[in-house]
């Protein structure tokens, strides 16, 4: 049993025999594979791993962001150049102030109109620098960089240039919504464009008879009427024997009471030979003007000249020739006379609180005044 021991042993550690060199450089071999194999790997890792970027190296060495990561271009442009105001594209012009700030057409003019109510110097909202017509400038590049944006069209969905999607939604798309050619005659359909030639091949309307048709065609006779008799109004008044008009100039001024109020004034002015003022007001003077989104303006023709006789006259106020504001004409009579040399305010007839606030946004409000002396 010893003697078989040791021949094993001998065996195992005889360093001339083949057997045991194969087996020490096998594990030998082993051993370093492995070692090798978990340096590389360390390696490897240590590489992927990479060091931390450095946020002040140049961004063309930055890896690429994936697009699902930080949205799409016109995604991330939506926020770049909305207004600050209102926080949407605009829609028409787009004005900066000094430090670059964007604001749409209707937030500028906005701004302006509530800082002459509030009868502050207008600031912008984001570095409260001051803005004015003079001070802030149009930026035409955000302007047609904004039109060129797809939006998508409130019908078919489909998106299209900003710049090309009103001329869409008019004439090209065919989901846009229609009415029936005999709408004038009384039918109330309304849908997609594509399902109009269908519906007027069915539609019982042309059939209809022309007791049916008179009842339609007196509603419509009305509205006409109404208008007609406007403009006839306006013609017979120009066939007057004493006609004066002339360009006036409401300016701004303020109440001497404790909590002031914004009003208008003109100069005095000199038609058909007498002495006339200007007087506008806004909401009807109420206490806050600001704080309310609807705004209008009212006004009141003062006669300073004495009068030895009842002066009847009708007058109506129309824009300046250099102005844009939409104000549709309306006639008003008064007999002036020394008691009552003062009319009661009646409302500019403006359409909405957008035209209310580009003349309230103005320095002056120029309109064109028209006095007509009816003749006993």
């Amino acid at each position: 049993m010893s003697s078989l021991e040791e021949r094993d042993v001998g065996v195992a550690a005889a360093p001339g025999s083949s057997s045991a060199g194969l087996g020490v450089g096998a594990v030998g071999a082993a051993v370093e594979a492995v070692a090798g194999v978990a340096a590389m790997q360390e390696e490897v890792g240590i590489r992927r791993e990479g060091p931390e970027p450095d946020p002040d190296e140049p961004p063309k060495k930055r890896v690429k962001v994936p697009e699902g990561e930080s949205g799409k271009l016109e995604e991330r442009l939506y926020s770049v150049l909305c207004c600050t105001v209102c926080l949407d594209l605009p829609k028409a012009s787009v004005y900066q102030c000094t430090n670059g700030h964007l604001m749409c057409a209707g937030c500028f003019i906005h701004l302006l109109a509530d800082s002459r109510l509030k009868e502050e110097q207008a600031t912008c909202p984001n570095c409260r620098c001051e803005i004015s017509k003079n001070l802030c400038c149009r930026n035409l590049a955000v302007e047609k960089a904004v039109s060129e944006l797809p939006t998508e069209c409130t019908f078919c969905l489909k998106q299209f240039p900003r710049s090309s999607l009103e001329r869409h939604q008019k004439e090209e798309c065919q989901d846009r919504v229609t009415q029936c050619k005999y709408k004038r005659i009384g039918c109330p359909w309304q849908g997609p464009f594509h399902e109009l030639p269908a519906h007027e091949s069915e539609c019982s309307h042309p059939t209809k008879t022309g007791t049916e048709l008179m009842g339609i065609l007196g509603e419509m006779d009305q509205n006409h009427h109404r208008d007609m008799q406007l403009y006839n109004s306006i013609f017979s008044l120009l066939c007057y024997e004493k006609i004066g008009f002339t360009e006036v100039q409401f300016r701004p001024y303020r109440t001497d009471d404790f909590i002031t109020r914004l009003y208008y004034e003109t100069p005095r002015f000199t038609v058909l030979n007498q002495t006339w003022v200007l007087k506008a007001r806004v909401n009807d003077s109420e206490r806050n003007p600001n704080l309310s989104c609807k705004r209008t303006l009212s006004f009141q023709l003062i006669l300073k000249s004495k009068v030895n006789s009842v002066l009847e006259c009708s007058f109506l106020l129309l824009k300046g020739p250099y102005d844009d504001v939409r104000i549709k004409p309306v006639i008003h009579h008064h007999s002036f006379s020394n008691d009552a040399n003062e009319t009661d305010y009646v409302p500019l007839p403006i359409s909405d609180s957008v035209e209310c606030n580009k003349l309230l946004a103005a320095k002056n409000i120029n309109l064109r005044l028209f006095i007509f002396q009816v003749q006993k």
